[in-house]
């Protein structure tokens, strides 16, 4: 079992990614393995509408969007971390979710994602909430802590004294390998929620 981790932040070594270190080593210790991938630092265009990937099954754009899309496609689960930057996730990432999720060919039904976001002051609640939208456009079971998933502070060093954003992050790692073992358990006994496809709402007509 296997979770892909996205550091969203330009600073490998910085407050976001402190607390996916905590992250890390608490699904480690529950046995989950896991791959963390640098995404703030790299440069990440954003999407070009053309629906290249409708047609070939990856962005057209061949970057780190199409390795991690691959890496995706065998994980159980997407933890995501970012920095706030004017109340909302790093731009970069943002980017890179959007060509991820618009691209990726296959189903990301029942892999489980969370994210966990740094903030000096505030903002951490509204770029909390625009991570999860992309978990929940796609059938992706969320875990959950004791609080909202934030650590605060300006370098790493500040995170390492919110006792309760690190504890707050190993409970979200807890909670994300207990969903993992669990739907993992149920497709095993060849049990998994139905998913209906076909509509689609456009008014075509106006009306």
């Amino acid at each position: 079992m296997k979770v892909l981790v996205l550091n969203g932040s330009p600073h490998l070594r910085g407050c976001t990614a402190r607390a996916l270190e905590e992250a890390i080593g608490t699904l480690n210790a529950e046995g989950i393995e896991t791959e963390l991938v640098e995404v703030g630092s790299r440069k990440i265009s954003g999407c070009l509408g053309c629906n290249y990937c409708g047609k070939s099954g990856k962005c057209v754009q061949n970057d780190l969007v199409n390795e991690v899309s691959e890496k995706l496609k065998e994980a159980d689960g997407l933890l995501v971390g970012s920095p706030v930057y004017y109340g909302s996730p790093n731009g970069t990432l943002l980017s890179f979710l959007d060509r991820l999720f618009y691209s990726a060919p296959y189903s990301m039904h029942m892999k489980v994602g969370a994210a966990i976001v740094s903030c000096r002051r505030g903002g951490a609640s509204a770029s909390f909430d625009v991570l999860n939208k992309y978990f929940t456009i796609s059938g992706m079971p969320i875990a959950s802590s004791t609080y909202w998933n934030s650590v605060h502070g300006f370098t790493a060093g500040d995170v390492e004294k919110d006792l309760e954003g690190l504890q707050t992050v190993r409970n979200i790692a807890h909670n994300m390998a207990f969903l993992i073992k669990a739907i993992a358990a149920q497709k095993e006994a060849g049990l998994a929620p139905v998913q209906e496809h076909g509509a689609f709402t456009s008014f075509p007509d106006g009306k």
